[in-house]
């Protein structure tokens, strides 16, 4: 997949392109049906496949002062992207400016111009534009004019549910990782460089990395507990992971911390990606930390027979 971050580095101007257009937050089982669907059509007329993103999402720049949280970085949207079979990721910085373009001249000189446009394949419901002026009726109108077909890919198509990132977000906030996860089509992705933390695990034989995630608009899910899948020089390993404020130590700040299974190295200064697979429980305050730490243990237990059973697993990626 090549990847370009401004329209104006586009260079597969050789073929004509089958394009996508969105924000694709989570790459979630909608959003691959649609790509899988792109890319089907482009091998087949051997076109370009191309989605057209931006980064900051939109509602970051129109929208002052929003707290909104992404489902995906920047860097993990890539990777899940580079995983369906598109040709080429074309990431535009979105501004104010990119905003007031008109729903004609972004198809005339963007889609056309410089993409170099002969199919536009959109999911239900997509608007586009200043003011998000255009819609599918609008653009099946500017395809007669300038000569491209477009295709609306309707609801129930889409896994006969009604999927959208808002949704993954609110599961997560919920606590509910099984409900986001079947959403998704993979499990949760948390990325970060491993930093220090207090030592307090290790003093009590449970050592933890505390990951350090540092874009601020990632989506952190409940505070709780939960198992955890990574890959570390290719083998594959479960965990349990904490995210809250360690009420029992009157922590003052959240703090993302995993203890590996089975495993223990310096990982300071890597960045590892944490698979989130199941939650087993709210996060508590104990009387002490030898309450803590008993309760630590009975989750390392829980984790085990769960993992044992098979009823956790590293996850077929379906894409």
């Amino acid at each position: 997949m090549k990847i370009y971050h401004s329209i104006k580095e586009f260079t597969g101007k050789e073929k004509s392109s089958i394009i996508t257009i969105g924000t694709f937050d989570g790459v979630h089982i909608g959003h691959q049906e649609i790509i899988k669907n792109l890319v089907k059509q482009s091998l087949e007329v051997d076109n370009n496949s191309v989605i057209l993103t931006f980064f900051p999402h939109p509602r970051m720049v129109l929208q002052q002062g929003t707290d909104l949280k992404l489902l995906t970085t920047l860097p993990e949207k890539i990777a899940l992207l580079e995983k369906t079979g598109l040709n080429n990721l074309v990431i535009e910085p979105f501004t104010k400016e990119f905003s007031r373009l008109t729903a004609i001249d972004f198809v005339k000189n963007i889609l056309i111009k410089r993409l170099k446009l002969k199919k536009l394949v959109i999911g239900y419901d997509h608007h586009f534009g200043r003011n998000r002026e255009g819609n599918f009726k609008q653009l099946e109108e500017y395809g007669s004019l300038y000569g491209f077909k477009v295709e609306e890919i309707p609801a129930q198509d889409i896994k006969n549910i009604s999927v959208s990132s808002t949704k993954i977000r609110q599961a997560l906030l919920d606590g509910d990782i099984q409900k986001a996860n079947n959403f998704l089509g993979y499990e949760y992705l948390l990325t970060g460089k491993v930093v220090h933390g207090k030592g307090l695990g290790n003093k009590h034989n449970y050592p933890t990395i505390n990951i350090h995630i540092e874009e601020s608009y990632k989506l952190i899910p409940k505070p709780g507990v939960y198992i955890v899948k990574t890959t570390i020089n290719n083998q594959h390993l479960f965990g349990i992971m904490n995210i809250g404020f360690r009420p029992t130590v009157n922590g003052k700040h959240e703090t993302i911390e995993v203890h590996l299974l089975d495993f223990n190295a310096d990982l300071y200064g890597e960045t590892i990606s944490i698979s989130i697979a199941h939650r087993l429980r709210d996060e508590q305050k104990f009387d002490s930390l030898e309450e803590l730490f008993a309760q630590i243990k009975q989750d390392e237990k829980s984790a085990r027979t769960l993992i044992e059973s098979s009823e956790i697993s590293f996850r077929k990626k379906k894409f």
